[in-house]
């Protein structure tokens, strides 16, 4: 058990120092730094709570769907900020190759092991080809 910890160390000290965190810690370093940024967050963290208010209530609340069509307009619109842009492509990035590696490592063991994911599409893809093979 021993040798596969160290394994997994190996694995992660080789993540840890490749290109892709490295890129990803610059833009999260920059996008902290921006105050545009900060304040576009700043903006949509109110937007998101009006919204999570409303949404303990459901459809019945009478701000439920503005809440939710103003915090989704609003992250679209956040997104196509260059500095928040860029951050969430290199997360995004990030998150793919740590999903890779963890999908990896489990269906070296069993193909039928289900791998979680923040991207629902690479999810929904692993499950199809299960279902499919």
């Amino acid at each position: 058990m021993l040798e596969i910890l160290q394994d997994v160390y190996d694995i992660s000290d080789s993540i840890n120092n490749s290109e892709l965190v490295a890129r990803y810690l610059e833009k999260k370093r920059l996008m902290a730094e921006d105050e545009s940024a900060q304040r576009l967050i700043r903006q949509f963290q109110q937007k998101k709570e009006r919204f999570e208010e409303a949404k303990r209530f459901g459809h019945f609340h009478p701000d439920y769907h503005q809440a939710k069509k103003e915090a989704h307009t609003f992250r679209r619109e956040m997104e196509k900020h260059p500095v928040i842009g860029a951050y969430l492509k290199a997360e995004h990035e990030l998150d793919e190759l740590l999903f890779h590696v963890i999908k990896t490592i489990a269906h070296a063991v069993s193909p039928t092991i289900k791998i979680p994911s923040n991207d629902p599409r690479l999810e929904r893809s692993t499950i199809q080809k299960k279902s499919c093979g």
